[in-house]
């Protein structure tokens, strides 16, 4: 009998469900977006309502396209997870109803939290315990804001009704019964990224809390990324299968593009984007403006393996900005035609700053800012600077990287939506003067929470039996650029991000208040 996983893929900006067979490869998926809330400059929001419902129609067209191919639903032997990580979810257990949206990884609201917690007492130990700077990137001071700024929330945490969770946790808890014994999990990815979760020992930290002024009570409980946490309890043909694998996001990207040896690293073009490198079984803490996460844990009784980060707030994004916006391109797909009219920028850098700056920087006060304009400039010249300021942030994470005395990289393996652009890879190979490899599979994300899910059911006994899978080709791109321009390029480029500090002290957001 053929054994199939599925996984869902909950990002930024839409929702996936793709069934993978025990190869590897990819059988069938279904997309839906969702909508993004944006009420106020700053701040991103999504309906937890909505992110269940699409990831159920998700699900429900994915099985109907799985079985007109002729597969019966009970092939199917256990579905993954994988979530967009740090987003915010508050929701009363009794009724199951959200207490507010979901506040998205990059809503900036608590940039004067985040200034009154760099003055705190005990500050110096937080990254030590957790890995993380404090930042509004991360879950804790988005929870600490909503307790602050909602009553409602307040009291439902003093009634005890009050359940905390990252998206993975919203999900599972709804698809395993909700009000009806709903599990509440999370796993230590997703933990990682909270700034509640001792890197070292992977539980919540009792000092981490405190110094946040959050409760224990309302944090799920922390699991590893391949286990069974329980069995989906929703209407249709998936009911009863096994929920056995999680992971964050850029983990499961991690996982997927099978970087299971110290040194390997990969990158994720998507909403933003994000470079992991596997610093083995123990956590080291940057000095250089990186992060310390957890990369995977496949088993319970599995070793914990972790990873250095550096995230870019902005990449596909700002093409979507390009586009509605601001309506230089009618569609994403214009991008790459565009930007390879021309051979350069003309001299135009943008920097994406949107909502400030992540690593190396942390610059909450950083905006978008575009500089080197000149009547020469064209919208091709603005296309091309856009794919350039996500591989020259890429750069800049990179070099961060060497810096920590990490072995330097001998290639770059890229995924995600920009990461089909050839234009886009290209560039980046030319940055970093090294090749970068994007694999025939775009799908690394879903397929890293099938790998997980696969594990934690038994369908793959290890991660040496994932290894030996057979592997799609993969597109590879050689860098073409002179030593001595990529170090002119990279000067100009951190030229203009000190362009882009300060400009929220200049025009005095009001980014925290109700």
């Amino acid at each position: 009998m053929p054994n199939y996983i599925g996984a869902i893929d909950q990002g930024t900006t839409s929702t996936r469900f793709i069934i993978f067979d025990e190869e590897g490869r990819l059988v069938t998926s279904y997309q839906r977006n969702f909508e993004q809330i944006y009420p106020r400059p700053g701040w991103i929001e999504h309906d937890p309502r909505e992110l269940i419902s699409c990831t159920k129609k998700c699900m429900v067209e994915a099985m109907r396209k799985f079985e007109w191919m002729g597969h019966k639903a009970h092939h199917l032997k256990a579905i993954g997870i994988t979530n967009q990580r740090e987003t915010t979810i508050l929701w009363d257990k009794e009724t199951g109803e959200p207490l507010y949206n979901a506040i998205v990884w990059g809503d900036t609201r608590t940039n004067k939290m985040v200034k009154k917690l760099h003055n705190k007492e005990g500050r110096q130990e937080v990254e030590k315990k957790c890995g993380l700077p404090i930042h509004n990137y991360f879950a804790a001071v988005k929870l600490a804001w909503l307790i602050k700024y909602r009553k409602d929330v307040k009291k439902a945490i003093d009634d005890k009704r009050a359940l905390f969770g990252t998206v993975d946790s919203w999900l599972i808890w709804n698809l395993t019964g909700g009000i009806n014994g709903g599990v509440h999990v999370t796993d230590v990815t997703n933990a990682s990224r909270t700034m509640l979760m001792n890197i070292h020992t992977c539980k919540w930290d009792p000092e981490l809390l405190e110094f946040f002024g959050l409760p224990e009570s309302i944090l799920p409980k922390i699991v590893s990324s391949a286990e069974h946490y329980g069995d989906m309890k929703i209407e249709g043909s998936l009911n009863g299968i096994p929920i056995t694998g999680c992971l964050g996001d850029q983990q499961a990207a991690l996982v997927g593009q099978r970087c299971f040896t110290g040194g390997e690293a990969k990158n994720t073009y998507g909403t933003g984007a994000f470079l992991l490198l596997n610093i083995g079984t123990k956590p080291a803490i940057s000095k250089h403006g990186l992060l310390t996460s957890i990369g995977y844990q496949l088993g319970k009784d599995q070793p914990v393996h972790y990873v250095m980060e550096g995230s870019i707030s902005v990449a596909g994004s700002a093409i979507e900005w390009l586009k509605t916006n601001m309506g230089v391109i009618g569609d994403p797909r214009e991008m790459d035609t565009l930007a390879s009219k021309v051979q350069d920028t003309g001299g135009v850098m943008f920097v994406t700053a949107f909502s400030g700056l992540f690593a190396p920087y942390w610059r909450d006060d950083a905006r978008g800012t575009i500089v080197g304009l000149t009547q020469y400039t064209t919208k091709h010249h603005l296309a091309r600077a856009t794919l350039e300021s996500v591989c020259l942030s890429v750069g800049s994470i990179l070099e961060a990287m060497k810096n920590e005395g990490h072995v330097p990289l001998k290639v770059l393996k890229a995924d995600g939506g920009m990461s089909k652009s050839d234009t886009c890879m290209q560039i980046q190979a030319d940055v970093l003067g090294i090749p970068v490899e994007r694999p025939a599979m775009s799908e690394t994300t879903g397929l890293g929470a099938a790998f997980a899910a696969g594990i934690g059911v038994g369908m793959w006994k290890d991660l040496e039996a994932i290894k030996k899978l057979a592997v799609e080709g993969a597109d590879r791109f050689e860098p073409s650029m002179s030593e001595k321009d990529r170090k002119l390029k990279s000067y100009q480029w951190e030229e203009a991000i000190k362009r882009s500090f300060g400009w929220t002290d200049v025009y005095h957001e009001d980014d925290d208040e109700e």
